[in-house]
């Protein structure tokens, strides 16, 4: 009996249940389809990639049984295993007992490694030699230049802080497509080398919305959110279709900005192109629009109602974010309702599976120190582990709390930490020689004021970021400077000259 092509493919995927598929399989070898062994292929491809574990656990049996297995046979099975979860099992698949590929001389090819290659991953860091055998094999058997595979590799290599590696091979590779440089910017931008990224990604001949939303998610690694947002206008300029993973990044860079009228332009533009019923773009818009609303109401003072908002938000199904929390712990702040800042703080990661960054600790930081609560917000980072060189704005900013609320000997010891770190920049020096002077310490002011002129430190401008006609602009506090100053007759033609 013959069927005809796709037929087996088309009935299988409509099995909603285990004993459906089981009947299609009982038809199979009941009318003696010809080519019976491989006719089971389709049946094996949907039951072993369907992420259901009854559906898996049966195509391991099928799998088991059969006297006659392929090269597609092998590489749906070794798929199954990757989306199960069993990445030694996986591997072992192809290499490792009596039924793995290499034992039974089944040809390898390039779907083969791709696979392979994630589950080396999935199994770091113990897999580090076996990942340096699929590479050999990789070589062995001709597929040194596809570059699904190259693009694994360099993922490999990547996530295993071994990006110099991934380079080498990607510069050997002579057939350089967007799926390599995709690649290639996403593992420099795991290692937080966007610059590299950057560079990676300008020399690619094509870019798709993959590799904007690889270069866009670089950038939101570190921070970068303003250089997220012009990426995206250059990819409307350049008319790239943007997808549902560069879509959240920007929401996320909106929420990060208080880039209002652009997030609400992305949530116009998803529901116009039909991407929010996407499940993670829809979790991102909705718990942007809340955090909107509860930073809105924050910064016009009702800090009761951003507390309400944040209940009803979470009583809604929908799951605060890092942004949410900044945006309570801060109306907490300016309302002194040091009790439920508290409270919020530590529910972000007993509730919510959120986890502190420095930003919320800042907050926590903040809203001690604005109550004069400067040894309490001491001893919470103490209690905290103290924190990393990295926060030292955290440090700085009790520093500064300290001088507000006359508090000498807590300054004196945060100074003192932020010594140790070796990190302590003009600003710090600056506003520690006030405060030392301000207490009568003349002699801490004299040894503080010394290092200022050996070192000899320039303080920077500040800035701020504001949005303008749906763009975000950065303006130097330079220019309040000179707004204050009692000669300010000529600051249209300072601006001019500065090209404000």
């Amino acid at each position: 009996m013959t069927v005809k092509k796709g037929l087996l493919t088309t009935v299988a995927q409509k099995c909603n249940t285990l004993i459906q598929l089981k009947q299609l399989h009982a038809h199979i070898l009941r009318c003696r389809i010809n080519d019976t062994p491989y006719a089971l292929a389709p049946l094996l491809s949907v039951a072993a990639t369907s992420n259901d574990a009854s559906f898996f656990s049966y195509a391991r049996s099928i799998f088991r049984h059969l006297t006659h297995r392929n090269t597609f046979m092998y590489n749906t099975m070794i798929r199954g295993y990757l989306q199960a979860r069993s990445p030694l099992l996986y591997v072992s698949c192809y290499f490792g007992h009596n039924l793995s590929m290499l034992q039974n001389g089944i040809a390898i090819n390039n779907y083969t490694f791709p696979p392979l290659v994630k589950a080396c991953i999935a199994l770091l860091p113990s897999s580090n030699v076996i990942g340096r055998w699929v590479h050999d094999h990789v070589v062995k058997f001709g597929f040194r230049d596809d570059p699904y595979v190259v693009s694994a590799f360099i993922e490999l290599y990547s996530v295993s802080r071994e990006v110099e590696n991934a380079r080498v091979l990607f510069d050997k590779t002579t057939m350089k497509d967007v799926v390599l440089g995709t690649a290639m910017v996403d593992g420099y931008g795991k290692m937080g080398s966007v610059e590299k990224a950057r560079e990676v990604f300008e020399q690619m001949p094509h870019r798709n919305s993959v590799s904007c939303s690889a270069m866009m998610a670089a950038y939101s690694r570190v921070g970068d959110f303003k250089e997220v947002l012009a990426l995206f206008e250059e990819m409307q300029n350049e008319g790239t279709k943007p997808n549902e993973s560069v879509l959240v990044t920007v929401l996320t860079a909106r929420a990060n900005l208080g880039a209002l009228a652009q997030g609400m332009w992305v949530h116009s533009y998803a529901k116009r192109f039909q991407l929010d019923s996407n499940p993670i773009f829809a979790t991102a818009l909705d718990a942007g629009a809340w955090n909107a609303m509860i930073s809105g109401v924050a910064l016009n003072g009702d800090a009761e109602k951003s507390l309400e908002l944040f209940c009803q938000m979470a009583a809604s199904g929908t799951k605060p974010n890092e942004t949410t929390f900044v945006a309570v712990l801060t109306a907490c702040t300016h309302a002194k309702m040091i009790q439920q800042g508290l409270w919020l703080f530590e529910e972000m990661s007993s509730s919510y599976g959120v986890s502190p960054k420095m930003e919320h600790y800042a907050c926590v930081v903040d809203l001690l120190s604005r109550a004069g609560m400067v040894e309490e917000a001491e001893n919470f980072l103490q209690k905290m582990g103290g924190l990393a060189a990295s926060d030292a704005n955290v440090w700085g900013a009790l520093l500064n709390a300290c001088r507000i609320h006359k508090n000498i000997h807590v300054a004196n010891r945060v100074w003192k930490k932020l010594l140790d770190m070796g990190i302590a920049d003009c600003g710090t020096h600056v506003l520690t020689y006030n405060i030392y002077r301000e207490a009568g310490w003349e002699a801490e002011a004299k040894k503080v004021r010394s290092r200022i002129e050996e070192i000899g430190m320039k303080k920077k401008p500040g800035c701020s970021i504001i949005e303008v006609d749906n763009e975000v602009k950065s303006f130097l506090q330079v220019i309040i400077l000179i707004l204050k100053h009692r000669k300010c007759t000529n600051c249209w033609i300072q601006f001019s000259r500065w090209g404000f």
